[in-house]
Order: C-alpha cells, then structure tokens, then sequence
C-alpha cells in the first residue's frame, strides 16, 4: 500500500479513489504560530539570554499553515506520509547532518524519537540466536530492546576512554562459531558522553574501531544523543571547540547507521529523531518503519522545518543554539564537581572525572576500603575468585533511597549475556565485581545538586564508618 502511496505522489494529476485519508479540509487546525529562542547572529549566548526569562527576552516568531504560503503546509504535514518522512523534513536534517559529518553518499530516515531509531536498527539487522556487541555498561532500556527478537549481546570492556580496542578485536579474533554461533556484525555504540558512564571516546580510538569493523565487517549503530554537549576547556575560555569527528564522518563504506535526536537539544516530548544511513539500509528502514510505527507525528516535522528554514533559526543559528548549549550544561557540570569536591569526594570514600560530554557523572565508591569489603567468595564451581562488591553496592543504594537520595547503581547498566557470551568472558575480571559506581546527573533541577551531594557524602561516611 505504502509503495502504491509513493507511486502516486510521484506522477501528475491523478486521481485516487484508493486512499483511506481525511480530506484536509476537515483538519481541525489552520494555523500554528510558534514563539522560540532567538538564535540571532547578534546574540552571543542565546541560551543565556533565553534562561534569563525577563520581559524583554528576545524572541522569534514563524508559522505554519494550511492555506498560507509556509515551507511545510499543515494539509501536507497534518496527512498520512511515508516512512521516511515528509520530503521538506527529511531535507531539513539531511543538511543539518551534512553541515556537521559530511557523510559520502547517505541518507535520512526519520524516526519516533532516539529509542525508536535505534530498536529499528536491531531489529533490521538482527535474527534469533545473532551476538551483537556493546558496551558492558550500557542504558538498560537499549539493550533490552532486541532481546525480544532472540539477539543477544556480547560485552565489550570500557574504561574511562570508552570503548577499549584491544578488546573489541580480542572478541573478535577469538570468536568460535562452532561453539558461539554466528560471530556478532553489529557493533551498538554511545560515542560521545556514554549513558551511563560519561565516557567518551577519543578521535584515535574512534579510528581504531572502525579500522577494526572493517576487519570484521561489523556495522556500526553510532547512537550518539549527546553528540552535540561535548565540552572541553578551549570552550571555557572562549574560543569554541571543534566537535569529535564521528564514525559517520569516517564511513566510506556504508557500515554504520548513526542515530540523531532533538530530545537533549530541544525538547524530549518531540519524539523526533532521524537514521543517516547508507541507501541500501535506508530503503530497508522505510519499509519497516511503514509495517511498524508509521511515519512520524506532523507537529514535529513542521516545527523542524521551519526552525531549520530561512524564517526560523536555519543552521547557523542550530549552531549557535548548540554552542550555547554547551557552554550552559559545561556551567552546571563544573558546579556539580565543585560540590561533589566538598560534600563528597574530600572524605576519600568516592570520586568521579569530568566527562567530555552529555549529561552524567559516573561516580567510582571506593568500596574496597569498606571494613566489609570481602574478595575470597567463591562462585558455585569454586572456580572462580568473587568480591561481595554486589551486595555492599545494594546496601549502599537503598541506604541513600532511605535518606531521600536517588542514584543510579551501576548493575542495572550491566549488559545483559548469553551462555555462549560466557566462555569469552575474562573470569579474572568479571563485570560483577566492579559494578561499584553510581550514575548521576547535572541536567535536572540545579537547585537539587548541593542537598543531593549532601545526602551522598553523608551516607558514604556512615556506610564506611562501620565496623566488621
């Protein structure tokens, strides 16, 4: 039906008594008018200017409409459409994406938001018993998503650099497909400020693995959210930063499928987001988003394209808005480290490192200094060497939940495993014995971060201060 739909649209003067659509005529809109953020060239900091709220805080104003002339007609962008994406939507950040990555020869597939873009990508590219491979910690509500479908992951170690190289290609060498199955394809990775660990990977480690894609011919799904919150000191001092190249801007073959989002830029209830992919994937992409979600809501795509058009912000002012963006989250991160210094952190019970980007701080409990802290546990075979850093990380939490505190502990960001994913496993190092951290975020209320740190510093004294 869809592919008729399109046939249709593609010719002239026909007339269809096929269709099942509403007559725009009966649309109860005719009109939105939108009321945003300058983000005009003779603003410096729009968001600044924008948080301040006064009275006077300048604005910019654009419409949409069903008969006036707009760059997406609400009759059009109110109506059923293909999976794609209206065509003026899918242009809009088709540019967007080629002012910022330069991708070769790729297009855009918009989707329903960052979860729905990237649950598409498993689900085109997985089959019941594949491995793809992950970060070993890892947003649990992504990692859920494909276990449905029979696709199971491999977890792929990281340190305070991300993703680590060396094991990605000790995965990759090592893999029995006589014993494992299928060797994994699919490499899924948060690249710029991970959820829920803050790390970032640098421009030579990006280069590493996907010289080690290739090598493996592995597709790379770059889900990167964050992409536009990197932060770095030049940025503090005035002079703005380059952004990481991302694996879209290496890709000259096809092999990766990067995953945008407005949610941490505009606004999350938008639900709009968008797959830059090669044609081959993008044709596959449409086709399911036709037999799954359908297209994307109308309001979202008006409001992106007249944002990014020649009456809204366009892409410089995008630019502008993004940089400012920046330098605010980098404000409220630097606050939230200088409290964590004084109320938590000068005990010597926890610390954390600045991340590079996004919205997390990633804090390491110093756990093996608790009077309690054991590493002589045994597993069932006695094999293998076990710490109780588990059980000392669970009472730690629901001590804070008991003293109005909410943290994130590290084991619901395990990735989850398979049997056969075991037996490559390092069994000197399991994940299991270093889920001693707890995620943490500067995004929310600013006013929350000194009696939350609070809360935390005390807790940790209480917790370490007991005896055996």
């Amino acid at each position: 039906m869809k592919a008729l739909w399109r046939l249709t649209k593609g010719k002239p003067n026909m007339i269809s008594l096929g269709n099942g659509d509403p007559h725009y005529s009966l649309y109860p809109v005719k009109k939105i008018q939108y009321e945003v953020a300058s983000a005009a060239e003779d603003i410096e900091d729009p968001v600044a200017v924008w948080t301040a709220a006064g009275p006077s805080t300048p604005t910019q104003l654009f419409t949409s409409s069903r008969d006036e002339p707009c760059n997406l007609s609400l009759k059009t962008a109110l109506a059923y459409s293909a999976g794609a994406g209206l065509p003026e939507a899918q242009r809009a950040v088709t540019e967007l994406t080629k002012f910022y990555h330069s991708p070769p020869d790729h297009i855009s597939t918009l989707t329903v938001g960052n979860m729905d873009g990237v649950s598409k990508c498993f689900r085109l590219l997985g089959s019941p018993g594949d491995h793809f491979l992950a970060d070993e910690f890892s947003f649990n509500a992504l990692t859920n998503a494909p276990l449905s479908h029979g696709v199971n992951w491999v977890p792929v170690k990281i340190d305070k650099g991300g993703l680590i190289p060396s094991d990605l290609e000790r995965i990759m060498s090592n893999w029995n497909e006589e014993t494992q199955g299928r060797r994994p394809h699919v490499l899924y990775s948060v690249p710029s400020g991970q959820n829920p660990t803050g790390c970032t990977l640098n421009a030579d480690r990006r280069k590493k693995v996907y010289e080690l894609a290739q090598r493996f011919d592995l597709i790379i799904i770059e889900d990167d959210p964050y992409y536009y919150l990197q932060y770095s000191e030049e940025e503090s001092s005035g002079t703005p930063s380059k952004l990481m190249p991302s694996f879209l801007s290496m890709d000259i073959d096809g092999r990766v499928l990067r995953v945008d989002s407005f949610s941490k830029i505009m606004m999350p209830g938008m639900r709009l987001g968008w797959i830059t992919s090669s044609p081959l994937f993008h044709e596959h992409l449409v086709s399911l988003t036709d037999s799954s979600t359908q297209h994307p809501h109308g309001f979202g795509q008006i409001f992106i394209t007249e944002m990014l058009s020649a009456s809204g912000w366009q892409i410089s002012g995008f630019d502008r808005w993004t940089r400012s963006l920046r330098k605010e989250y980098q404000r409220r991160r630097d606050l939230f480290l200088d409290i964590f210094a004084r109320e938590v952190s000068s005990a010597g019970f926890a610390s954390a490192d600045p991340p590079q980007a996004g919205m997390f701080v990633w804090i390491d409990v110093h756990v093996r200094k608790h009077p309690r802290y054991r590493c002589d546990i045994r597993d069932s075979e006695g094999s293998i060497a076990r710490t109780n850093v588990p059980e000392l990380m669970e009472e730690l939490f629901e001590r804070c939940l008991d003293s109005g505190l909410v943290v994130m502990p590290a084991s619901i960001f395990v990735a989850p495993t398979s049997p056969q994913v075991s037996k490559i496993l390092d069994p000197e190092d399991p994940i299991q014995d270093r889920v001693n951290f707890l995620r943490t975020t500067f995004a929310g209320d600013e006013s929350s971060m000194q009696p939350g740190l609070k809360i935390l510093g005390e807790v940790l004294k209480e917790f370490f201060q007991e005896q055996k």
